[in-house]
Order: structure tokens, then C-alpha cells, then sequence
């Protein structure tokens, strides 16, 4: 589909919005403006300068409004006015309907499930939105305007499409023959504002000391998998250790589609991989990338998300002296965190299982454990230690800090080895860290 295709479906958009009044104006807007300038015409002033194809929008609508030439023009003042215009500039460059979810910033996202099933995520959980669409080909148009200008393509040969925004939101999208019930779009908001540990104690999901826990890990380069299910908020928590990282350390971050945000820090790479092409060719995978990173000179490593083989090599970079590297993991306990990590890295390599094991002990230091309450909100729900049980031959998972939905503040049960060496490395004062394990229940108060 063209961009001339694109802009002249998506024009029909406005007929989705329902049968009154505003829509009824909208479609007659929408007619007005393709007697002034036939949408091939726009769709290159669009390519070649988008602010003049809008001004060139208004003034014509400017036209159309003192002329009458809509239905109850007259009854129209200035602020309904611009909502018209606003709406078809929305239905022409936009994303039509979606357009106002998308500029909410409660709303984290949005999933059009065909024509008429349309829901958006807000703080956690799901709601109906009550917008709807025409037919599937104007899903399609939608989809085809969203992807086009990133150079992706979605027909029946490749039914499916993996994006990110120049905003930075990703898009998945999927077409019939694999989505039965037609076009299927997913788009997750990236947040402008990275939330913070602070942030995140206001929030309530994590209390003070596990924030200051937390900061200890990420200053004494503790390596750290965030692991939850989907939508628990791990690239947020992830972010915000980012955000602890000293400014003198250099840092690379690897990921399929770019979430992760450094606003603040001088030093950090970028790298995001590239799906193959339209010929087959031309894919760069998360582990070619690892790979690379480490001819790079980092001081961290920081994996979005580890899905198959190259959790082999972000192990091994982790052993090789880049401690302190992050990453994320979707499992739902730790324990199945470990699990997968050792499916995952014999995609890569037929080791012993031991071994596998031993690699991902020596790794690994800590597991954070993120879930989301009944209520939608997302809180750290566990946090364990990992080491290798040379008896056992196997990773022993040691439970340090357990949380439940109801509860306001976590329970401790143990500390690893490290926080015992934090004065020793001039990274926090003896009496800081005694007084921090009086408070979670771990040392009794002085005599």
C-alpha cells in the first residue's frame, strides 16, 4: 500500500467514529478537503514537508468553515472548530482513534483487537475503550501508515511486524492468515519520564530499604536479572538501577526493540537489533550484538531482555570482568528464571548441565522478583541470592526478601556476603549498613 493509499483510507477513518453530529462533519470535511487537493498530491507534500501539508490543511478547512459547506457550520465556535480539524489531522497523519490514547500518558497500552474491540491498559489494568473502526481495511490502513515511514512491511508473506516509534513506542502487529478475527495492533507507550528508585518507593512498590538495598547492588556491581510475567513493569525497574550506575563507567545497552533509558548519564552505546529484510537478509540478532559489545570496552552490559541464545554470551561477559550488568527475564518465580536461563543457553551450546548451572551461579548474583497485585499495581515481590552448591552440583537459590500484594513493606530473611564488604570498599559507612539491618529485623538494637 502506498502512502497515497495510506492517507486516502485513513481520511475514511473519520466515517468509524459513529453516526453523529461530529461525524457527520468530519466525513464532510474529509470530502472538502479531497476537492482541494487530491490525496496523491498530499501524500507528497506529506514526504516532502509535513508542516506545510498541515498548514495547508487548516487553511483549506479555514475555507470550507466560512463558506458553510459543512452541516451546521454556524452552530460551530472556535474550540469546535479545532477539535474538527484536530480530528482529521488525527485520521490523516495520526492514528485516528488511537491518537487521544496515545497522548494520555495514563495510559501505558493500547490493543485493537479487529474493527470493534479496542482496548487501552491504564495503572495496570484493562479497559474497554469504545472506539472502533470501519472495516479491517481501514486496521490495515492504520497499521501500513505506522510501519511504512520505519521502512517495515506487512502483507500475507510476512503476516507479522515488530517496531518502535521515533517516539520510541513499540508496535506489534499481526494479519490475517495468522490473526483469525482480522487486523490485531499492539502498541506499548514508552514513557517520556524515567521513574526512579525514590519514585518507585512513592509509588509503593518497593519500600525504603529495598530501594537502599538496591542501590548498594548496583554501586557494589552486583549483576542482576529483574524476572516477572508480562506487563510487571521490569524494563521501568531496570531503568531506574540504570539510573544509579556511576557517571565514569562506560555502559552498552542491547535490545530487540529500544526501551531502556539513559537521559542523564554521559557514557552509554545504544545498540538495537534489526529483523531481517524483505530478501531474508541483513538480520543482526541480540547476540550478534553482545558479541560485539564486548570488543567495545564496556564497563556494564545492560540486556533488555534475554529470550534464547544469547544468554550464553551475556553469561559469559558477565564472568569475564563486567560485573554489575542487568538484565531482564520473563518467569514467574525465580526459580524458573533459572530455569529458563539454562534452556536458553542450550539453544546455544550442548553443555553439561552442571556446567550450565555453575556458569549461571557465577554469573547471576541477585534475582529481583517483580508481580502485580489484583489491584493492577506492580511491586518487587521477592529477591534472592544465587550461588552454586558444589554437593548438589546445581544453583542454590537463597530467598532474601519476600513480599505479598497487601502488604506495605517486605519481610527480610537474610543479606548476601557482599553487604558485609560495602565499608571495606568505601561505598557505605559500617554504622549505615548496621542501623539498615536494624530497621528490616536482621540485627537487634544496641543494649
Amino acid at each position: 500500500m502506498t502512502l497515497n493509499d495510506c492517507i486516502r483510507a485513513a481520511g475514511n477513518t473519520v466515517e468509524a467514529y459513529g453516526s453523529d453530529l461530529h461525524s457527520m462533519q468530519l466525513d464532510a470535511l474529509k470530502q472538502q478537503l479531497w476537492l482541494h487537493i487530491p490525496s496523491d498530491k498530499l501524500a507528497r507534500m506529506v514526504t516532502d514537508n509535513p508542516l506545510r501539508a498541515e498548514n495547508e490543511i487548516r487553511s483549506i478547512c479555514r475555507q470550507v468553515f466560512a463558506q458553510n459547506a459543512i452541516p451546521r457550520s454556524g452552530m460551530l465556535d472556535e474550540e469546535d472548530r479545532e477539535a474538527l480539524v484536530r480530528a482529521l489531522l488525527d485520521a490523516l497523519f495520526g492514528l485516528g482513534p488511537l491518537e487521544a490514547m496515545l497522548a494520555d500518558p495514563e495510559i501505558t497500552e493500547i490493543m485493537v483487537n479487529g474493527t470493534h474491540s479496542v482496548y487501552c491498559e491504564r495503572r495496570g489494568k484493562l479497559f474497554a475503550c469504545g472506539q472502533s473502526f470501519a472495516s479491517d481495511e481501514e486496521v490495515r490502513a492504520l497499521i501500513d501508515r505506522i510501519i511504512s515511514p520505519l521502512g517495515r512491511r506487512i502483507d500475507e508473506s510476512s503476516p507479522m511486524v515488530n517496531a518502535r516509534l521515533p517516539e520510541g513506542h513499540r508496535v506489534h502487529a499481526v494479519i490475517p492468515p495468522l490473526s483469525l478475527d482480522g487486523p490485531v495492533l499492539t502498541i506499548r507507550k514508552f514513557a517520556e519520564h524515567v521513574i526512579t528508585l525514590d519514585e518507585m518507593v512513592d509509588m509503593n512498590s518497593l519500600d525504603g530499604e529495598t530501594a537502599q538495598f538496591l542501590r548498594w547492588a548496583v554501586a557494589a556491581r552486583v549483576s542482576i536479572a529483574v524476572s516477572g510475567g508480562t506487563g510487571t513493569g521490569k524494563t521501568t525497574l531496570l531503568n531506574a538501577l540504570s539510573c544509579e550506575i556511576p557517571f565514569e563507567e562506560r555502559i552498552l545497552t542491547i535490545e530487540d526493540s529500544a526501551e531502556l533509558r539513559f537521559l542523564e548519564h554521559p557514557h552509554v552505546v545504544r545498540l538495537e537489533a534489526r529483523p531481517a529484510n524483505a530478501e531474508g537478509t541483513g538480520e543482526v540478532t541480540i547476540r550478534d550484538l553482545v558479541v560485539n559489545a564486548l570488543r567495545m570496552r564496556p564497563d556494564r552490559i545492560v540486556v533488555g531482555e534475554c529470550r534464547g541464545a544469547e544468554a550464553l554470551d551475556m553469561l559469559q561477559a558477565m564472568n569475564t570482568g563486567h560485573d554489575g550488568s542487568l538484565t531482564t527475564l520473563h518467569a514467574n518465580s525465580p526459580a524458573d528464571a533459572v530455569s529458563r536461563l539454562a534452556v536458553m543457553v542450550r539453544y546455544a551450546a550442548d553443555l553439561p548441565a552442571d556446567v550450565v548451572e555453575r556458569q549461571i551461579a557465577s554469573a547471576i548474583d541477585v534475582v529481583l522478583q517483580l508481580a502485580r497485585a489484583p489491584s493492577g499495581d506492580r511491586y518487587l515481590s521477592q529477591i534472592v541470592a544465587l550461588s552454586y552448591d558444589d554437593e548438589k552440583r546445581t544453583v542454590r537459590v537463597t530467598p532474601l526478601f519476600e513480599r505479598e500484594y497487601f502488604q506495605s513493606e517486605g519481610v527480610w530473611s537474610a543479606v548476601p556476603d557482599w553487604m558485609d564488604r560495602l565499608e571495606v570498599r568505601g561505598l557505605a559507612r559500617g554504622e549505615e549498613v548496621a542501623e539498615w539491618k536494624r530497621r528490616v529485623g536482621l540485627l537487634a538494637p544496641p543494649s
